[in-house]
């Protein structure tokens, strides 16, 4: 097995010299392409938006929902944009040495117009809705070759996947107008699920990574999304900032080298072994709180350990880690870890 860690999307973009990225528009209109311009989208996309009718009513929370969907739609739409402008301009690092170059290209433009289609779903529906809709943002992506960039996509995709599921539940609790979008966010997914697999196999990693994938609450994916967008350059991260907190930077610092050891973390603040913990969610399973030891303070971030037990009910590939208030704290779901949150998420891929 393999555990490797994701230190934080902002302290990785520390480490990448690189001006912001931001194409918008697209040569095809995105975000705001014609109906023509669209057309081409979706023969792109291998499909086309749901033609069926659209919510005109939604409650405050699922409005906040759709917007961190279409944020982060946005997001990949840019990431694949610039991945794929990296491959055939021939950036170095990105040659595609030992790979199908025709059939890389071909995948990632429909992956790339795919989630175009994801973000115009988005939008429109909370333009049916009268609710503000999420405009693109500037963004730094801490990658330097084509395998760390497919690495990243894996990790980003697996925080989705992670969250997708917390708004069918919304969507379903709230009835009406919203139940229809329960299966819309299913067939996401679904393809979500799809492009995850494959970068899994890029990376020689088993296609499917656990029977059961982990989740999360929408706080922790909206964090991690921050990660990569310029500061300021967002008026979306306002916007769902108002409904959905951020939490303080988590960073793995270091993952021991076999199962059920030690992993040292780090934050910016004054943490102790008295008064917090470390939660983890893993797959389905219940969350599992940790004590933290050995803290120590250096250049004003503070080190600690904590034990990674994953004989104790982890699965392989993404495990959320965070630092919450309270010790010896039993938690039954993510959005009460997430209530407790300080720090987080600490991103961890096991395989």
């Amino acid at each position: 097995m393999r555990l490797t860690s994701v230190a934080s999307l902002s302290a990785l973009a520390a480490c990448v010299v690189a001006a912001p990225y931001g194409p918008f528009p697209l040569q095809d209109g995105f975000p705001s392409p014609s109906p023509a311009q669209l057309k081409g989208i979706e023969t792109l996309a291998g499909g086309s938006l749901p033609n069926g009718p659209l919510p005109t009513k939604l409650q405050p929370s699922a409005v906040a929902a759709l917007q961190l969907i279409a944020l982060n739609e946005i997001f990949e739409v840019a990431y694949f944009t610039d991945l794929l402008t990296n491959i055939t301009t021939n950036v170095a690092g990105y040659d595609l040495a030992g790979y199908n170059r025709t059939f890389v290209i071909e995948a990632l433009t429909a992956v790339a117009n795919q989630e175009k289609l994801h973000a115009l779903g988005a939008n429109g529906i909370l333009a049916s809705a009268n609710a503000t809709q999420i405009t693109p943002c500037e963004y730094m992506f801490p990658v330097s070759d084509f395998l760390s960039a497919i690495t990243l996509a894996q990790t980003f995709t697996d925080v989705v996947l992670g969250v997708l599921p917390q708004g069918q539940t919304l969507f379903a609790s709230d009835g009406g107008d919203e139940v229809p979008l329960v299966n819309l966010i299913g067939s996401i997914i679904a393809q979500e699920g799809q492009q995850d697999g494959w970068y899994r196999s890029l990376q020689l990693k088993t296609p499917s990574a656990a029977p059961f994938l982990t989740t999360e609450a929408p706080a922790f994916a909206f964090t991690f999304l921050q990660g990569v967008i310029v500061p300021g350059s967002c008026p979306g991260v306002d916007i769902i900032g108002a409904s959905i907190p951020t939490f303080g930077p988590l960073t793995v610092v270091s993952m021991p080298p076999d199962m059920n050891s030690t992993a040292t973390f780090a934050v910016p603040g004054t943490v102790a072994p008295s008064t917090n913990s470390l939660v983890y969610l893993s797959g389905q399973n219940l969350p599992l709180t940790v004590p933290i030891s050995t803290v120590t303070s250096i250049g004003g971030l503070s080190y600690f350990n904590a034990s990674l037990p994953f004989d104790s009910g982890f699965a392989k590939g993404l495990t959320i880690a965070a630092l919450v208030s309270g010790t010896g704290v039993s938690f039954a779901n993510a959005s009460m870890v997430a209530s407790a949150t300080l720090y987080g998420p600490g991103i961890i891929e096991i395989d």
